[in-house]
């Protein structure tokens, strides 16, 4: 019998960014033979027939507008499910949820003995606050309200409340898991699983590179004190790379973020891109990819970039997909001194740029989204039988 796993997504999959990756977890997961039945509010894109879709705020073309719900449509979705969840009591074996609109859910899950994972794609949420609060006031920039990283006491004790009810967190990178450690959580409560990219997508060119004298580097992502581009852009100008280089910034914003960078952002070697609809092609036409976050869950560019043939350095709250030398070059968060001097060793050596580039092809058919859904079964079976064990145990 195959794994039975009600998959709750409080948003539209398949819609872009933090959908598209559950998205390609469903599909994933059931490519690997887990049985999947979603319950996402809306669908933007079409998942595999093997795929049961009950939405839980759409019907055929007719839907509720997210914009006139606001926050609420994460708790309607939330109670809909939960309503539904005692139904198919006995047709599933885990229930994989995700932040913010499962805590209603996970409660009746437990109620039934239904076996729970909770999704983290990022880190514990009271650190992510902290980490960027401080960092937002050395800088002197004030987060707007309705920014995901201002601090908001109500979504942060929903949160909470949510970890503690969920029988796993589902951890994408060991940044991740340590954070909840800090907090008091045991490593028995945390499951390691992994993104992966769409090899469909991020590929790298199969001529080989032509020959240039500056050096590309590449910034993808909201462009967000988080992220950390102000460290990227200070590394970059101290950088002998500077001067006959370029680093393109591939996102949007957050106005008073680019306000305080206007300087820096002016230098002539540094490009604004603003949105992009072709990152594929940018990375592919880049040497480095610069994400130094303070605060990350995996970075799914990390993985995109390394299958374009896109060398990254990263901070150490990114994955620790890229191998420290060999995949790529990694730094603490915040060491402006040691970015500078990796930025400049990939411009003086090219052929240790080649060498990395090289190696980051070599294994990224290890992280593709299919690698990943492998790994997402294998992570719900290890709970089942976890689970499975501690209640023979208890019994």
């Amino acid at each position: 019998m195959s794994l039975r796993v009600l998959h709750s997504f409080p948003h539209k999959i398949g819609a872009g960014r933090i959908c598209m990756t559950a998205w390609h977890e469903v599909a994933g997961a059931a490519d690997a033979g887990a049985a999947i039945t979603v319950l996402p509010t809306a669908v933007a894109r079409p998942l595999p027939p093997s795929v049961q879709v009950q939405p839980t705020l759409a019907l055929g073309r007719w839907r509720i507008p997210r914009r006139v719900l606001g926050e609420r449509a994460l708790t309607l979705h939330d109670r809909i499910v939960a309503r539904r969840l005692p139904k198919l009591a006995g047709q599933i074996d885990l229930v994989h949820a995700w932040p913010l609109g499962s805590l209603e859910t996970l409660r009746t899950a437990r109620r039934l003995g239904i076996p729970t994972v909770l999704e983290r794609p990022n880190a514990h949420t009271r650190l992510a606050y902290e980490v960027v609060a401080r960092e937002s006031e050395r800088l002197g920039v004030s987060l707007p309200p309705d920014h995901e990283h201002a601090y908001n006491a109500a979504r942060l004790a929903r949160e909470e409340a949510e970890y503690r009810l969920a029988d796993r967190l589902l951890c994408p990178s060991e940044f991740v898991v340590e954070t909840f450690r800090e907090h008091g959580f045991a490593d028995t409560s945390l499951t390691r699983h992994t993104y992966g990219y769409n090899e469909s997508v991020y590929y790298a060119d199969t001529a080989q590179p032509k020959p240039r004298d500056g050096l590309n580097a590449l910034f993808v992502g909201v462009c967000a004190v988080r992220k950390g581009v102000h460290y990227a852009l200070e590394a970059w100008l101290r950088s002998p790379a500077s001067r006959t280089g370029r680093f393109r910034i591939a996102g949007e914003f957050v106005p008073e973020y680019q306000a305080v960078l206007g300087d820096m952002l002016r230098h002539p070697s540094v490009e604004v891109l603003g949105h992009s609809d072709d990152v594929p092609a940018l990375m592919r036409d880049s040497d480095i990819l610069l994400l130094p976050s303070i605060e990350e869950g995996f970075g799914l560019v990390v993985v995109e970039a390394m299958a374009s043939g896109c060398v990254p350095l990263v901070s150490e709250a990114c994955t620790e997909v890229p191998e420290h030398g060999r995949t790529g070059l990694r730094h603490l968060v915040g060491d402006v001194d040691a970015i500078t001097e990796q930025i400049t060793l990939l411009h003086e050596d090219r052929a240790r740029l080649a060498q990395l580039r090289a190696a980051c092809l070599a294994v990224a058919p290890e992280h593709t989204w299919s690698a990943a859904g492998v790994r997402l079964f294998e992570a719900y079976r290890e709970v089942l039988a976890e689970l499975s064990g501690a209640d023979a145990l208890v019994a």
